[in-house]
């Protein structure tokens, strides 16, 4: 026979087993359930109110994948020029930092859909006078685009504001570093590329993540250029329907979803570089 205490010590050592400890639930990440949250929201609503909730989400489909595409690219290209434009801010050439300094002042003072007009309207027909004078076909059917000028219109923005946060990160990193690199007979380019960069791009990964989230809601702004993003095909759907409340509450979740896995992804690339102190 098994006394009572037996019985106790096995269920406890069972529970110890199977349920999770504190220190495990504390890793999971509560804001998946806010994720989750949105995302039963939005199915609730095209479940309970199909028409009109189903027939948003059906129209404004490719606008989301528009939407990712430009965002996407976008950041890619902001992430190569804002490293150019960063090493630039940190040259001890009085030339480059020069120039790098100048991009960077004006581009930050003037807003980002007023910089999507330039690059929609004025930028095309400027070179396009000029490809027309030269006899360059493929340049006018590329700057007929508006995806890729509202590409074009957001990476040079956001390249200035990358610029800033990698400049921040490379000064952030004691000036030993550079030294110990070139006395083990590094060049300056080596001990950037291999000892210098990587750990500034682990300190500036927070900063990073804030600008892709911060890029993924300001192309909303690109609608205004006739691309047909999530928010382009939001409004087309309410000036067909005249349900502008349902409509834009709809389009506001989706940006929210999209915001939010974006966040959590984020954070789990951050865990996942982050510096040991």
């Amino acid at each position: 026979m098994i006394s009572k205490k037996s019985k106790n010590d096995i269920n406890n050592k069972w529970l110890q087993m199977n349920l999770p400890q504190v220190g495990e639930l504390s890793k999971i990440d509560p804001w998946w359930g806010l994720v989750v949250l949105v995302l039963a929201l939005i199915i609730l609503l095209t479940f309970l109110r199909p028409d009109p909730y189903q027939r948003i989400i059906n129209f404004t489909e490719d606008g989301i994948f528009v939407t990712l595409e430009v965002t996407v690219i976008s950041f890619i290209l902001t992430m190569f020029f804002g490293l150019i434009a960063g090493l630039g801010r940190v040259s001890k050439h009085k030339v480059v930092y020069g120039l790098t300094s100048l991009y960077i002042e004006l581009v930050r003072g003037v807003p980002l859909l007023v910089q999507l007009l330039v690059w929609y309207f004025a930028f095309p027909a400027i070179v396009i006078k000029i490809g027309e004078s030269l006899n360059i076909e493929p340049l006018k059917n590329f700057l007929a685009n508006p995806v890729m000028m509202a590409i074009i219109g957001i990476s040079f923005c956001y390249a200035a504001y990358m610029a800033e946060i990698v400049r921040a990160g490379i000064e952030s990193l004691p000036a030993g570093q550079m030294e110990a690199a070139r006395s083990l007979g590094m060049t300056k380019w080596e001990s950037m590329r291999y000892v210098i960069l990587p750990q500034a791009y682990r300190t500036i990964m927070p900063a990073i993540g804030n600008e892709f989230i911060s890029l993924l809601k300001d192309s909303s702004l690109v609608s205004v250029v006739a691309v047909a993003d999530l928010t382009r095909r939001g409004r087309e759907f309410m000036s067909k329907t005249f349900l502008p409340i349902e409509t834009w509450a709809m389009i506001a979740l989706l940006y929210l979803l999209m915001t939010l896995i974006s966040a959590r992804i984020v954070k789990i690339i951050e865990k996942k570089t982050k510096m040991e102190k």
